[in-house]
């Protein structure tokens, strides 16, 4: 769906003040990491839970974007219902909005790897104006405070935006296209799969470091977002798109195979196999779950660098009630 055309959706719609929405907008980008989704979108599995609790009418529509800021704005106006977003993107809006929007569970935990054609290049300390590394959002996306976690480390918290002016915004997809080409200059990549497993069989393309790296470990990248105003005025639609995320992840990971089927369908996928997604989502770094991982941690440092003026409590403080049984941090 186009920005344009999203922005349109977007203004349609609002809450209801008594009865609950019989339509809810869903937002998302591009990537393996988005299957649970896009199984939710192709078995209706969010329209089932919904009738076996009484709403028999709803319509879902799902739209893909290629960064998070024009999703953070349809959550916080509330014509976004659920979002896909990077943990960042979580504590920003649970900053922005006093905690009005927070997250209904982490969605997929699984490294980011930061890849460079600059042969030049071996650390981050390398990285200079003769560089431009592409990712999804500058300065907000999941790439784009893990980049400036990395710059913390290397050269000292208050240098944690030195390399930010070498970033561009672009899709994965226009990313991967730019690194491969050398198109605009883009020579670096903040990547995701499936696009990083394509770009790393380029001659001359290596990656520098990993999100794991970063943080230290496992950590959660995608979650899902909502409103409290709508898990309050809707609670059986919200209901109805937890449990419906929570049936989406037990199939995949009961049936990869069966899986990676359905991503290269609903992703019209012409570059990758079946052997090559499984390969993907079967690696123990790789794993679709409702638990967030490593999100606190994140909100300690993007508290103390400023990018928000809040700093949460513990990871429960940015995550609704249904996840909570699940631990994490």
């Amino acid at each position: 769906m186009s920005r344009l055309l999203l922005a349109g959706v977007l203004v349609t719609f609002a809450f209801p003040v008594s009865a609950e929405v019989n339509e809810v907008q869903v937002a998302q980008q591009y990537g393996v990491s988005f299957l649970p989704l896009m199984l939710m979108e192709r078995d209706k599995l969010v329209e089932k839970h919904a009738k076996a609790a009484g709403l028999p009418e709803l319509r879902v529509n799902w739209a893909k974007v290629a960064g998070p800021s024009i999703i953070n704005d349809g959550l916080i106006s509330g014509s976004v219902h659920f979002a896909a977003t990077g943990a960042p993107s979580l504590i920003t809006l649970w900053d922005k909005t006093n905690g009005v929007v927070k997250g209904m569970s982490a969605m997929t935990t699984y490294p980011l790897y930061l890849v460079t054609r600059n042969a030049a290049v071996k650390s981050i300390e390398d990285f200079s104006e003769k560089d431009k590394i592409a990712l999804p959002s500058i300065k907000v996306s999941t790439q784009a405070i893990v980049l400036q976690m990395a710059a913390a480390k290397a050269w000292g918290q208050d240098q944690y935006a030195r390399l930010d002016p070498f970033t561009i915004g672009l899709s994965h997809p226009d990313a991967m296209l730019a690194l491969m080409s050398g198109t605009g200059g883009v020579n670096s990549h903040f990547s995701t799969s499936p696009f990083y497993e394509q770009e790393i069989k380029v001659p001359g393309v290596r990656t520098v470091t990993t999100s794991y790296e970063i943080l230290g470990g496992r950590a959660t990248a995608l979650v899902i977002t909502a409103s409290s105003r709508f898990r309050e005025a809707n609670p059986k639609t919200y209901r109805a798109f937890f449990d419906a995320l929570s049936q989406s992840i037990q199939t995949i990971n009961k049936d990869k195979r069966a899986a990676a089927k359905v991503y290269l369908e609903q992703a019209q996928d012409k570059k990758n196999t079946v052997e090559d997604i499984v390969r993907m989502i079967d690696n123990p770094d790789y794993e679709y779950t409702l638990r967030p991982e490593k999100v606190f941690k994140t909100a300690v440092f993007m508290n103390q660098i400023g990018s928000v003026k809040r700093r949460p409590a513990s990871v429960r403080d940015l995550f609704f009630p249904e996840v909570h049984p699940l631990g994490g941090d």
